[in-house]
């Protein structure tokens, strides 16, 4: 299969990258640096431009196998300012629709389109349950989240579905939010961040790209995927076992006004608030996980 992927270099992109390679596929990355990026091996590169047009790069997705898109500026990098939160959305959708106008021009369009959204698209839940039939929230990131989900929907015709994978935290050491969180372990002064009552739906990368892989060998499968675990846990209960896997305390809390004066509006949002979602669809679909409790996934982590 020819599989094309957007945002093949980042924190997701690259080890999906690398074992659809692995699988035998002809993986194409779209980049808008072909020269500078680094890649994995077996992965080539083509030169894009993620505007909102489809540019000579378009001839790539006539008569792939799929498109996995997870382009987008880093929810997480910087402070929200306003700028800030204009850069998150136009990264996002512009890209989502320079592929989607792609998808649209192909005499031989991708049977599949699998692109990138969030948990967020919920909003704050405190401990109701989460399926992938919840409406949207009403904060940032669902507004995010709905209008990049929108524009990948363009893309569905009789002849190509369009999942959307609403991920979780991803779980692993080098990269995503997980490095972040060490510090204060590594130092003994772990704990939960605010009241701890929060849910944090994780999921580890190894089922993440497990997931993406079967969505996209899984013909009756479109709309939104929940891409978390199935046990979502605590922020306090996350804490204590990131603790048990690094053999450090984990009793320190993080106040919730402290976290706000460092990082703003982005606290509540990532932090201090979250969803118990729950993968209905995946379960319900036949997909196993190879890491569905937390303690198994940081052990296979810190182990």
């Amino acid at each position: 299969m020819k599989i094309i992927v957007a945002g093949a270099s980042g924190f997701l992109g690259r080890p999906l990258s690398t074992a659809l390679a692995a699988n035998g596929h002809d993986v194409v990355a779209l980049t808008r640096d072909a020269g500078a990026t680094r890649l994995p091996d077996r992965v080539r590169p083509v030169r894009w431009a993620p505007d909102g047009t489809a540019g000579p790069w378009a001839a790539e997705i006539d008569g792939a196998s799929a498109i996995v898109n997870l382009a987008g500026e880093s929810i997480a990098a910087k402070r929200w300012s306003a700028g800030q939160k204009r850069r998150i959305v136009e990264s996002r959708v512009n890209a989502t629709h320079s592929l989607v106008e792609a998808v649209r021009a192909a005499k031989a369009p991708p049977p599949v389109f699998v692109s990138g959204s969030a948990v967020g698209y919920y909003g704050p839940h405190n401990d109701e349950l989460v399926t992938e039939e919840t409406p949207a929230g009403s904060d940032f990131l669902a507004g995010v989240c709905v209008q990049w989900e929108a524009e990948a929907q363009r893309a569905s015709s009789p002849r190509t579905r369009v999942v959307c994978m609403r991920t979780g935290l991803v779980l692993e050491k080098d990269g995503g939010a997980l490095p972040q969180m060490l510090t204060p372990f590594k130092l003994g002064a772990g704990g939960p961040l605010g009241s701890g009552r929060q849910y944090w739906p994780w999921i580890h990368r190894q089922d993440w790209i497990d997931l993406v892989r079967w969505a996209i060998h899984t013909p009756d499968l479109s709309g939104a995927v929940n891409a978390t675990a199935p046990r979502p846990v605590t922020n306090a209960d996350f804490a204590r076992a990131l603790g048990r896997a690094m053999r450090r305390p984990a009793f320190m809390p993080a106040p919730g006004f402290a976290l706000r004066l460092m990082l703003g509006e982005l606290a509540d949002a990532l932090l201090l608030s979250g969803q118990r979602a729950v993968p209905r669809r995946a379960e319900r679909g036949g997909f196993t996980f190879t890491y569905p409790r937390v303690d198994d996934a940081l052990q296979a982590i810190f182990g």
